[in-house]
């Protein structure tokens, strides 16, 4: 009896031990041009059991290239594509250089910070000024979005003011919105107005008249 810890480890185990017996048959093919027809079908075989594999860009390519890994690149066949080598999967990636700056306040993120940078390039002026304001607001915009409350429009512009080292000031306070414009109200629908009625009168009919004997049940007649 067969087990599979007994078995040879299997190279791409979602085309199953199946596909890698065959594999492994089309390499002891002596003739080149049977081999050929052999590999060929097996390609076939591999698509129609991986069929998401067609919504792949070079569908194609990408089963030949299993096929020459699962044989351990020890298959000689014509590829209509290049024949890879152990060495191109074997290269490592190139590392991903991240930014090993600190985010000051990470509610406003990095992306506010280098806003806030390029504005302090500005000239004094109107334009410097309304991008000022624009700034403000972001920020004010960015902290409800972890603090649904409320913020008071102070810690907006004392922070403005500590991330542009003071070059940034709203000349305006005014100019910051309403909290309201950036955390609107849940609009009531119909639904909710209906549900709301029948709560109001189905408290009424209970609560409204209070408790009421029935006079027919005997068990509520009085005794005097």
């Amino acid at each position: 009896m067969e087990y599979n810890t007994s078995l040879p480890k299997m190279i791409i185990p979602e085309y199953g031990r199946n596909i890698q017996k065959m594999i492994d048959f089309a390499i002891t093919v002596a003739d080149r041009e049977e081999r050929n027809k052999v590999a060929r079908a097996i390609i076939d075989v591999m698509g129609q059991l991986n069929p998401h594999l067609r919504d792949v860009t070079d569908f194609k390519h990408k089963l030949w290239d299993h096929l020459f890994i699962i044989s351990e690149f020890n298959l000689d066949v014509d590829s209509p594509y290049p024949k890879p080598t152990p060495e191109t999967f074997q290269t490592k990636p190139d590392r991903v250089l991240y930014p090993s700056n600190d985010i000051r306040y990470k509610h406003y993120g990095k992306t506010v910070e280098r806003i806030i940078a390029k504005a302090k390039e500005y000239p004094n002026g109107d334009e410097k000024t309304a991008l000022t304001e624009q700034i403000a607001n972001m920020m004010k915009r960015s902290y409800l979005t972890w603090n649904r409350d409320s913020v008071n429009d102070e810690v907006i512009l004392k922070q403005l003011d500590e991330l542009s080292n003071g070059e940034l000031v709203l000349a305006d306070p005014s100019a910051l919105r309403s909290t309201q414009t950036f955390v609107p109200r849940t609009p009531i629908t119909n639904r909710d107005r209906d549900k709301k009625k029948q709560n109001n009168g189905a408290g009424k009919q209970n609560n409204g008249g209070g408790f009421r004997h029935n006079n027919n049940n005997p068990k509520f007649k009085r005794k005097f």
